[in-house]
């Protein structure tokens, strides 16, 4: 039985090292930095390495960390119709087309009829007709089958009707109307086939009911493509509507055990990212918290995807003022009750947490040792949120909720008022740069759901950065592509050049922010020096320097400055850097080298 390689020597490139911004080469050993330096040097280092890489210039960063990810449902995504501009989809018509071409495929493999065909990523704000697929339109061209095709927020969904009498819905009077349920949207969901909150809950589980096998299989491909983009860490956000504790657990013995000598004994295989483990269900006491971690030992958090709101590309987030591109008088839309809040004025969206129950479970996780997550996305919600750390500071002690490390999501709406909560109860934010780049700006549907102003004051970086908010990036994949050098380049580039961060900014958010809201920070993770884990990604980049957020001061220089470790050049007519090795523990995942 082969022995795994202990020790890696890399040298000839350039490495992203604060302790030394000029190395050009490092050696790991044991899976830790054991040296770094100049190349020279490197030379005396080479017998003692199991293995000798000639990096030719290739740049060694520590590797990304993806601080809010759904493992499983960006599995299911990429085995779903993509229904993405990726895709080829710009439009209704593509859409349709692609739905049918898919359906005969599937009506080829599954006669029957009885599978599940499910699509993701549309964008109706996207689309010159503006509007999403019908229920009818979906049964007409899929021939009846059953069909999923969630929204690309992942917070709604366009079902067919064979579906919903499957998750048993179709008497539902949230589906026909007769509840008159706020949603939202004009239509009553059986005339559009539109799901939203609870009924979009109940429908994907049953939608996504997998065998053992079909689950397996997509958590080892979606981590190991993960690994290729450089990415050497996951929090993933698991839910009560997301996937099983059952399912979380595998996952989370999938990556450990990746790295075990065991494991490692084959020669040709290639370990996982690491995981760090949330699970987003509400406790309401210390007991329940206690129960949970009984079965789930290993979670890093109590949280995560337990939603004080939805989206707002789906109407569902919590907003303090009604939503700008519904009709200002209820009464001119067919689904009446749905444009409206309970007390008759017009639709803010969906509050699914009240700052009670957000103030219990702070003190029921922090009881137990772990940090609380928050998916908050309106300014309403925000509101609650901010409520609710007030009262759990109240009930349990302002310093027994900082040493909680607690931690909110998104988090697109921080005005004055939040910002100084969140540094008081000592919050960190785990936020998604995408969003902005995917949906922001002046036609994108933050700004067409709320109106040019509200939309301008979405995530500010420079506000949060320099406030000195502990800050953590990722994707909330599969709503946006894993993609961390597009998350660095979108937090350089916000609409608002105030709101604009420098790359290396950027970049520490992206690779160390993500250790430290996991609280392994005083490990060393994210930064590449002695004794440091080995956690690092090499990289093939055109050109290398120090950027600064543009618009706001210089905003590239090739050499390294002041001690500034160098980067890709990410302005937007850059050649993307193409991810050629990465390492975890001194374990390699990914390897083109």
């Amino acid at each position: 039985m082969s022995q795994p390689v202990r020790s890696i020597l890399y040298r000839n490139g350039v490495v992203h090292s604060g302790a030394d911004p000029f190395a050009e080469a490092i050696l790991v050993d044991d899976g830790v930095v054991a040296w770094l330096g100049a190349d020279d040097t490197a030379a005396g280092l080479a017998a003692r390495a199991d293995r000798v890489i000639d990096l030719d210039g290739a740049l060694v960063t520590p590797g990304f960390v993806d601080a809010h990810a759904h493992v499983l449902e960006t599995g299911l995504s990429a085995d779903s119709v993509d229904l993405t501009p990726a895709g080829g989809v710009h439009s209704l018509a593509d859409a349709l087309a692609a739905l049918h071409q898919a359906s005969r495929r599937l009506a080829a493999a599954d006669p029957s009829g009885d599978q599940v065909l499910l699509a993701f990523g549309w964008d109706e704000q996207a689309w010159p007709e503006r509007r999403a697929f019908t229920r009818q339109e979906l049964d007409a061209v899929c021939g009846g089958r059953p069909v999923y095709a969630a929204r690309v927020d992942v917070h709604s969904a366009v079902i067919s009707s064979a579906l919903a009498a499957r998750a048993g819905i179709d008497h539902d009077p949230a589906w026909t109307g007769m509840g008159l349920a706020g949603s939202g949207w004009s239509d009553a969901p059986a005339d559009t086939g539109l799901v939203t909150a609870d009924l979009h809950h109940t429908v994907r589980d049953v939608a996504h009911a997998l065998s053992p096998e079909r689950r397996t299989r997509l958590y080892r491909e979606t981590l190991t493509a993960w690994a290729a983009r450089g990415i050497v860490s996951v929090h993933e956000m698991s839910g009560e509507h997301l996937d099983t504790r059952a399912g979380l657990a595998e996952l989370y013995a999938m990556s450990a055990e990746s790295v075990t000598a065991d494991a490692l004994a084959d020669p040709d295989a290639l370990a996982l990212p690491h995981l760090a483990a949330y699970r987003g269900e509400l406790c309401a006491t210390p007991d329940d918290a206690r129960a949970l971690l009984a079965e789930l030992p290993f979670l890093t958090g109590i949280g995560g995807d337990l939603n004080v709101d939805g989206s707002i590309g789906s109407r569902t987030a919590a907003m303090r003022s009604p939503y700008s591109d519904l009709p200002a008088d209820p009464s001119s839309a067919s689904f009446t009750g749905a444009l409206t809040n309970p007390d008759g004025s017009p639709w803010t969206g969906n509050l699914y947490l009240a700052a009670d129950q957000i103030a219990s479970h702070l003190s029921a996780v922090q009881s137990v040792g772990r940090p609380a997550a928050f998916h908050v996305i309106g300014d309403r919600a925000m509101d609650e949120m901010v409520l609710g750390l007030q009262i759990a500071a109240q009930t349990s002690g302002e310093s027994a909720l900082r040493a909680g490390h607690h931690r909110i999501e998104h988090a697109l709406f921080v005005d004055a008022v939040t910002l100084a909560a969140l540094l008081v109860h000592g919050i960190g934010l785990s936020v998604q740069p995408a969003f902005e780049s995917a949906f922001g700006g002046a036609k994108g549907v933050y700004a067409s759901r709320l109106g040019a102003m509200r939309a301008g004051s979405i995530m500010p970086f420079a506000d949060l950065a320099q406030a000195g908010v502990p800050l953590a990036f990722g994707s909330d994949t599969p709503v946006t592509p894993v993609d961390p050098w597009q998350g660095v380049r979108a937090a350089t580039r916000h609409e608002d050049p105030d709101q604009r961060i420098s790359a290396g900014a950027a970049f520490r958010a992206h690779t160390r922010g993500g250790w430290r809201l996991a609280g392994l920070d005083h490990t060393g993770a994210g930064q590449l020096r002695v004794g440091a884990p080995a956690h690092l990604a090499v990289w093939r980049a055109e050109h290398l320097g120090v950027q600064a957020a543009p618009g706001r001061l210089s905003s590239w220089s090739e050499e390294a400055r002041a001690g500034t470790p160098l980067l890709p050049d990410l302005s937007p007519d850059a050649v993307e850097p193409e991810c050629l090795h990465t390492l975890r523990d001194g374990v390699v995942l990914h390897d083109t080298l």
